[in-house]
C-alpha cells in the first residue's frame, strides 16, 4: 500500500513551519511529504524593509531551505506553481505534475492595486529579495543620478504609498539611511524629501492606541519624514504620482506599501476567494475541498467577533503548527484542533532605537519596543532553525558590520 501524499506549496511562514512540525512528528514512512518553492530558500517578509532601504544586507532576511528541513522526510522541490487541480488533486509545475491526498496552500501574497492606473508599471514593492536588492540599487542611483544634473531636485525625492506596518517600518530605515546617502553622493540632506502617503486619517500598523500613534509619528518628522493622511494616490505616472486632490509629486523613486491580496492562482484554480483569499473551515481547511488546507495570505480566518484576522506572519506560523497536527490528526484518525489565534502583540520597528508596539495589552516604546522586536526575529529564527541558525545570522551581522567600519575609515 503506497504511503499518503502530502504536498505543501510555499516556503513562507505558514508552509515553512507546517513543513518543519511535520518532519519533527512523522514516524518513518508514515507519509510522503513535498515542499514546493519557487526559490530554494526562505524569506522573512517581516525583515525585508531593512534590506530595501539598505541599512542591512538581504542575506539576514533570507535563510536556504535545505539548512531547515531533513530530506529524509520532506522532498524539496525548487519549481514555480503553475496550475492547481483541486477536482483531480493534482498541482501543476513546469516539467512535472504532482499528486497529493492532502494539499497545504501557502503561496503568500500579492499587490493589491485596488486598480490605480501605472502602479504596477512604475511603482516599487517590497514583497521578495529580488525586489528589496532592487529598491536599494535604484535609491543610489538616483542620488548619483542627482549629481549627474542638479536641475532635476526630484531625483531625491521618494514617495511611499502607504504607512500601514510595511510602510512604516520602511520609512523609518530609509529616514536613517538618508545621512550616509548624502554623504557617500556629496548631497546636501536638506534637498532630500521622504514622502509617506496614506488614504486613511491616520498612520502606522491599525489597532495602536492614538498615543503610540502620535509618538509614532513625532519619531518619524524629526527625522525628516513628511506625511500626507486621508489622501489618495490616483495614479502613478514614469515622474511621480498624482494625488486625489490633484496635487502632483514629482519624485525618482515610488514605492507602495499600501496593500496585498491573496495568490491568483486559487482563483484559477476555483476556490471562492475575497480579494485573492479563501475562507476556511475551524480546521484551516477549505469549505469546498476539505483536503486542502490553506495558510497565511491566502487564507481568511474569522475571530469571534465575526470580522477577518489580518494576515500577518504572527498568524500564519500558528496556522503552520495547526496544519500539521491536524494532518497527522487526520492520518491517524484521531479528533482534529480547531484553530485559535492567540495574539501576542504588535511591534513596529520606526527605525534606528526606536519602535512602538502592544504585548498583549501592555503599551511600550522607544528602546524596548526596539529591543523586543529583535527578541521576537530571534524567537522566529530559533523556532525554525534552532541556537544554529541564530549564531549563524549573528556572525554574518558582525562581519558586515567590520566591513563598514573598514570601509568607513
Amino acid at each position: 500500500m503506497s504511503k499518503p501524499k502530502i504536498v505543501i506549496l510555499g516556503a513562507g511562514y505558514g508552509g515553512l513551519v507546517t513543513a518543519i512540525r511535520l518532519q519533527k512528528l512523522i514516524k518513518a514512512d508514515e507519509v510522503a511529504v513535498t515542499l514546493v518553492n519557487k526559490h530554494d530558500y526562505h524569506y522573512m517578509t517581516t525583515h525585508l524593509h531593512m534590506p530595501a532601504a539598505g541599512t542591512d544586507h538581504h542575506e539576514n532576511a533570507r535563510v536556504a531551505i535545505k539548512e531547515l528541513i531533513d530530506e529524509r522526510k520532506i522532498h524539496f522541490i525548487k519549481a514555480t506553481v503553475q496550475q492547481i487541480l483541486p477536482e483531480e488533486k493534482k498541482v501543476v509545475l513546469a516539467d512535472e505534475i504532482l499528486t497529493y491526498d492532502y494539499l497545504v496552500v501557502g503561496l503568500g501574497s500579492e499587490t493589491e492595486t485596488f486598480g490605480i492606473p501605472g502602479l504596477r508599471e512604475y511603482a516599487m514593492t517590497i514583497n521578495s529579495i529580488n525586489s528589496v536588492r532592487f529598491i536599494r540599487q535604484h535609491t543610489q542611483y538616483m542620488f548619483a543620478k542627482y549629481k549627474l544634473d542638479s536641475k532635476h531636485k526630484e531625483y531625491l525625492t521618494i514617495v511611499v504609498g502607504g504607512a500601514g506596518f510595511t510602510g512604516t517600518e520602511f520609512v523609518g530605515e530609509l529616514a536613517d539611511r538618508i545621512p550616509d546617502l548624502c554623504q557617500m553622493f556629496d548631497v546636501d540632506p536638506s534637498l532630500v524629501q521622504i514622502i509617506n502617503i496614506e488614504a486613511s486619517p491616520t498612520a502606522l500598523p491599525p489597532g495602536l492606541p492614538n498615543d503610540l500613534v502620535e509618538y509614532g509619528m513625532d519619531v518619524m518628522r524629526r527625522k525628516g519624514v513628511q506625511y500626507k493622511l486621508s489622501t489618495a494616490i490616483k495614479a502613478c505616472e514614469p515622474g511621480g504620482v498624482l494625488l486625489g486632490d490633484g496635487q502632483f509629486i514629482p519624485a525618482g523613486t515610488v514605492i507602495w506599501s499600501g496593500g496585498v491580496r491573496g495568490n491568483s492562482l486559487l482563483q484559477d484554480a476555483g476556490f471562492h476567494v475575497q480579494r485573492g483569499r479563501v475562507k476556511v473551515d475551524d480546521y484551516l481547511r477549505s469549505l469546498q475541498y476539505p483536503d486542502v488546507f490553506i495558510t497565511g495570505d491566502c487564507s481568511i480566518v474569522m475571530s469571534p467577533e465575526g470580522s477577518p484576522y489580518p494576515a500577518n506572519a504572527q498568524i500564519a506560523v500558528q496556522q503552520g503548527y495547526n496544519t500539521a497536527t491536524n494532518l497527522l490528526h487526520t492520518l491517524r484518525g484521531k479528533p482534529l484542533r480547531p484553530f485559535a489565534y492567540d495574539y501576542k502583540g504588535t511591534v513596529a520597528s520606526l527605525g534606528r532605537g526606536e519602535a512602538i508596539g502592544i504585548l498583549k495589552v501592555k503599551k511600550v516604546k522607544g528602546r524596548l519596543a526596539a529591543f523586543l522586536k529583535k527578541m521576537i526575529d530571534a524567537r522566529y529564527l530559533f523556532l525554525i532553525g534552532g541556537i544554529p541558525l541564530i549564531c549563524k545570522k549573528m556572525i554574518f551581522k558582525q562581519k558586515q558590520a567590520t566591513r563598514k567600519r573598514h570601509v568607513r575609515n
